[in-house]
């Protein structure tokens, strides 16, 4: 079976946004234009396609980023049925909400452009700003849809205002509106200068006709800016320009398309998905100005046997098969799928396949393409595609799949520590079984979700990013796997570090008849410094995610062999913490002396003397415990500014600025995560309901002595010496 379109006409693109700027409409608009649906749904009755779960459907949010295959012909082609003048869209509708920013951050890793959905009454929103640079690490290009022209209160100067000064000075509008609010009635682009207005069933009917007068002086104002910007970037048009000379549209184009593609220039296009109007010349933009899987630079990773090697794959199906397995989802009818991007090479049903990430081969059953929550089976997946696979045993987000005779891994995907936690447990002793399978399949899903065991309690414990993403999960254990749970009260995900640095040496000798055990270690600790960009990790240094460890053993006063068991050790030491009993982090450890003996050596000697060295330095080095501290933007009418900054400065919090936009106060703050629960509640009746308010996990940062002792009483820890 041959490729039904050739690498260069696919685009493989995301739509992103905060919560409430229109994604899912825009989303639903396209698979009605490219006729992969016959009837609209709509968020707001509940009856959209890529918002699937019933949880979605519910609440009127995206939680999981779906995944939809179409084909496009551009809106003026006279017949859009011919498949040669057809391109191939993946395209994957990501949620807004903070809480599931994980969805958000693993599909910027497997697409190659986006669409950036803003509200034109609200402008740029915090999320939107999260999104963006998850964009900006992954370098992928972007358009901007300022949707929702015919809302009241949209202003399109306004959003794109807000785009340049809180995003990219390189936004440029290709496109103005024509009229706005309830007078929102076409747009007008700038590069044909030509006025688009959408009719007949569902605005599925384009018209192209000439500019009103009314509006021709500001359209040739604004062209002049976005000419002007786009011969920057090719210095023959700069030059003729510059002589006088108008760039042709072909040349206009191929160019705003080299810029786009370096990121140099983001265009900004408008319009309201819910009146129709404006998303069929969006999909004409992402053929003309996002890349193509060809246009982007070959794929990097390392040699899994010498990841000091590093190799690279082309996007071609005559390269050795490469794919990153970007998300997992349980499907109740087969099981799980695992969802890959192919970066090169082809992969058949019922091949074997290498999964580089884990050493073992695995079989892949089925394959199938995915509109939201249907599936087609299919034979082949080619160079550029995005898939799911049916059958693997083992894998894990971020696992690399491969040829087995080119075995390769990708760079993973990183995500954000969990910042909430609650203690859970099940009603039943037969929920207690359902509910060990529910969470290990729900944690498999979401890296960001995390199960763990309290030592003392024995009680689970499931930590996420925020409130609702808990409920989230908890809500599908119940539907998804039949498990009824009691719920405790939210936690914070505190942390403990140490603020200086200090020494400690451990011997562990046990001698009871027989052989003995011997492991003596002297260590020193100190806090961890974050690595310069530039800068390469010695030889003799193991560095993980807030930990390093540090071997300078000379002249084999400890073999080689017992040195890991030290380390062992000491990252086993840093999961209990020494002020609350919470995890630490962003040390560094330096085994630098010790001693062994040659028959009562052992590894588990080590790894004791190693625990035991930790703790004694970890006593004497000011050890401290962290809180999350969250971004906070509160949007409310002026004249509720006062009680506001006055409540969040009661809160432990830092009011850092405050701006006008849209016409409302936009208050920028940072708060620390225990002060923040049942916050949205006391923020309506504090502002009558007028306010709203966004936050996200910003950073770690140490507690006053006071909250210290609170958080340690809570604990039942007596004193700061141990826990």
């Amino acid at each position: 079976m041959a490729r039904e379109f050739p690498i260069e006409r696919m685009r493989n693109f995301g739509i992103v946004a905060h919560v409430d700027a229109g994604k899912t409409t825009t989303s639903e608009r396209i698979l009605f234009y490219t006729g992969m649906t016959h009837k609209l749904g709509e968020v707001h009755d509940g009856a959209s396609v890529t918002d699937w779960m019933e949880q979605e459907r519910e609440r009127g949010i995206t939680i999981t980023a779906a995944a939809i295959s179409c084909n496009w012909s551009k809106t003026l082609v006279e017949d859009r049925k011919d498949k040669s003048q057809m391109y191939n869209f993946n395209i994957i509708d990501t949620p807004g909400h903070i809480d599931f920013t994980a969805e958000v951050k693993r599909s910027m890793r497997v697409l190659d452009g986006a669409i950036v959905v803003f509200d034109g009454a609200a402008g740029v929103e915090p999320q939107t700003e999260t999104n963006w640079g998850y964009a900006d690490e992954a370098g992928v290009p972007r358009i901007c849809f300022v949707n929702k022209m015919d809302k009241l209160g949209a202003d399109f100067d306004m959003a794109v205002k807000s785009i340049e000064d809180r995003l990219s000075r390189k936004a440029v509008r290709i496109q103005i509106p024509i009229g706005a609010e309830n007078d929102m009635s076409g747009v007008i682009d700038l590069i044909t200068m030509k006025a688009y207005r959408f009719g007949g069933e569902m605005g599925i009917v384009v018209t192209e006709e000439e500019i009103p007068e009314n509006l021709l002086a500001e359209a040739k104002k604004w062209r002049g800016e976005l000419i002007e910007r786009v011969v920057e970037h090719d210095d023959a048009l700069m030059e003729a320009y510059l002589g006088g000379e108008e760039p042709t549209l072909e040349n206009l184009k191929n160019t705003l398309r080299k810029a786009v593609l370096a990121n140099e220039i983001f265009p900004i296009m408008t319009g309201t998905a819910l009146q129709n109007i404006g998303v069929q010349l969006v999909l004409d933009a992402v053929v003309d100005y996002l890349p193509a899987p060809t246009d982007l630079p070959p794929v990097q990773g390392v040699d899994p046997k010498n990841e000091e090697v590093t190799l690279e794959r082309l996007p071609s199906d005559d390269e050795p098969f490469c794919a990153l397995a970007f998300k997992l989802q349980d499907d109740k009818f087969v099981g799980q799928l695992a969802f890959f991007r192919v970066y090169s090479g082809v992969v058949k049903s019922g091949s074997y396949i290498l999964n580089a990430s884990t050493g073992n081969k695995e079989r892949i059953g089925r394959l199938v393409r995915l509109q939201a929550d249907k599936r087609t089976e299919i034979e082949e997946v080619y160079a550029g595609e995005i898939a799911a696979a049916v059958g693997i045993k083992e894998v894990q987000t971020s696992n690399t799949f491969c040829d087995e005779k080119s075995p390769i891994i990708l760079e993973q995907i990183v995500f954000p520590e969990p910042v909430v936690a609650v203690r859970v447990e099940p009603k039943t002793k037969n929920d207690q079984e359902k509910m060990g399978v529910a969470l290990k399949r729900l944690s498999d899903e979401d890296p960001t979700f995390k199960v763990s065991t309290d030592e003392e309690t024995l009680e689970t414990i499931i930590a996420g990013m925020g409130e609702l993403h808990l409920d989230i999960i908890v809500d599908r254990m119940k539907r998804e796997f039949g498990v009824e749970a009691n719920i405790g009260q939210p936690q914070v995900a505190y942390r403990e570090t140490i603020q200086r640095g200090a020494e400690a040496e451990h011997k562990y000798v046990k001698q009871s008849g027989g052989r003995g055990q011997y492991g003596h270690v002297k260590i020193r600790i100190k806090p961890l410094e974050p690595l310069a960009e530039d800068a390469t990790v010695p030889k003799n240094v193991t560095r993980e995610d807030h930990f390093e460890f540090i071997n300078s053993i000379k002249g084999g006063v400890i073999p080689q062999e017992y040195i890991p068991a030290v380390m062992k050790g000491c990252k086993e030491a840093m999961t209990r913490g020494f002020v609350a009993g919470y995890k630490m982090e962003d040390v560094s450890v330096e085994l630098f002396d010790g001693s062994y003996h040659d028959v009562d050596s052992s590894e588990i000697a080590f790894k004791l003397a190693g625990i035991h060295a930790f703790k004694e330095a970890a006593q004497k080095a000011n050890a401290v415990i962290l809180e999350p501290v969250m971004k906070v933007e509160v949007r409310t009418p002026d004249e509720y500014m006062g009680d506001i900054n006055g409540n969040i400065s009661s809160k432990r919090g830092l009011v850092e600025a405050s701006e006008e936009l849209g016409g409302k106060t936009i208050v920028n703050a940072k708060v620390p995560l225990s002060e923040m629960f049942g916050y949205t509640n006391t923020l309506r009746s504090m502002t009558q309901g007028r306010a709203s308010m966004t936050m996200e996990f910003d950073h770690y940062e140490v507690v006053p002595p006071n909250v210290a002792e609170d958080i340690k009483k809570a604990r039942g820890v007596r004193d700061t010496a141990g826990a």
